[in-house]
């Protein structure tokens, strides 16, 4: 909390990062039984603090890798929510053109780089977005966000040595939410320590309460600090949960509902804003002003996707063949990209 109190407005900004997170990905839920949104839809709700907390601690320069559950990452890296709901509906003017939907949200100007569906596969990912910077005399770090589940994946040792290897500036950030899908940690995995995991590979490790906004940013400071001088990777642990199934075709039959009202205890949401009141940085017209003006966004964002257009019929086939004329004149290079 010593952050928050010396500059008021660091636990504001963080507190209204994971309300826009929330209230998005509410309404995402709405929307999805709605049948407005279709395909697979992985929710974030619970895990806010993660991502705002060490999106905080990023510069505009560096990469960010996510999962599936991107939705707030994409938001708090800047894509607008607008762009963000348009692709869950499937629209031209979401950040992939519809083409991507909810697991694949990219946006190359703001280096997020996806989005990826496969478990465990943003982390050779990263290690290669890290290694170019290198190459190219880039000063920027790649942040990888990656789940639980992915610790038991090849990609997972594979990337951890050739980071520590050859000297790449990754942030590795495990959200340890204790489930991959629906088995628990302990079921699968026989080491369920994961920074020893990581630390086998001769890597800086440290853990935060990953439900806690304020200890997930003064722990992803430290951590990216540490990336820039050394130009080395570290390992971020944030132990966290979701609330939520782990998607909206999961019947959640795996967790007991006790344990889940247990976690709603720990509320990242509530509990910083509880931090915030009792040191006098935050008043009731203060935390509703956030809300509303998370909940208009949300609102604006909704109309733009739905007044949005599809993708013309005589385009679908554009980035995916080789457009026949091509084939035919001996053009490898014509891929039809716009």
């Amino acid at each position: 909390m010593v952050d928050a109190m010396q500059d008021p407005n660091v636990g504001v900004r963080l507190l209204a990062d994971m309300l826009r997170v929330r209230l998005m990905e509410e309404k995402c839920a709405e929307l999805y039984g709605a049948t407005k949104i279709r395909g697979f839809l992985h929710l974030y709700i619970g895990e806010e603090a993660c991502a705002s907390g060490v999106l905080a601690a990023l510069g505009p320069q560096d990469n960010v890798v996510a999962t599936y559950r991107e939705h707030g990452h994409a938001l708090l890296r800047g894509i607008p929510m607008s762009a963000i709901m348009a692709e869950m509906f499937g629209k031209e003017s979401g950040c992939a053109h519809g083409r991507g939907g909810s697991m694949h949200l990219f946006d190359a100007s703001r280096r997020f780089y996806g989005g990826t569906a496969i478990v465990g596969s943003g982390l050779p990912l990263a290690v290669g977005l890290a290694l170019a910077d290198v190459m190219q005399g880039r000063d920027g770090i790649t942040a990888c966000f990656f789940g639980d589940g992915a610790s038991a994946e090849g990609a997972f040792h594979e990337s951890l040595n050739l980071a520590a290897l050859w000297r790449l500036p990754v942030l590795f950030v495990c959200e340890n939410n204790l489930y991959a899908m629906g088995t628990a940690l302990h079921r699968a995995q026989s080491q369920t320590d994961l920074c020893a995991k990581a630390a086998a590979y001769e890597l800086p490790t440290s853990s935060a309460d990953g439900m806690d906004a304020l200890a997930v940013r003064a722990a992803a400071v430290e951590a990216v600090e540490g990336v820039r001088a050394d130009r080395g990777p570290r390992f971020l642990e944030l132990r966290t949960y979701r609330f939520r199934a782990h998607s909206m075709f999961d019947p959640d039959l795996y967790r007991d509902k006790s344990e889940i009202e247990a976690w709603k205890l720990r509320d990242p949401i509530p509990a910083l804003a509880a931090q915030l009141r009792e040191h006098g940085l935050l008043d009731e017209a203060g935390y509703a002003a956030l809300e509303a003006a998370a909940a208009a966004e949300v609102a604006d964002a909704v109309a733009f996707a739905e007044g949005a257009s599809l993708e013309p019929v005589a385009t679908l086939l554009d980035n995916v063949t080789t457009p026949v004329a091509a084939v035919a004149a001996g053009d490898g290079d014509a891929g039809g990209a716009r």
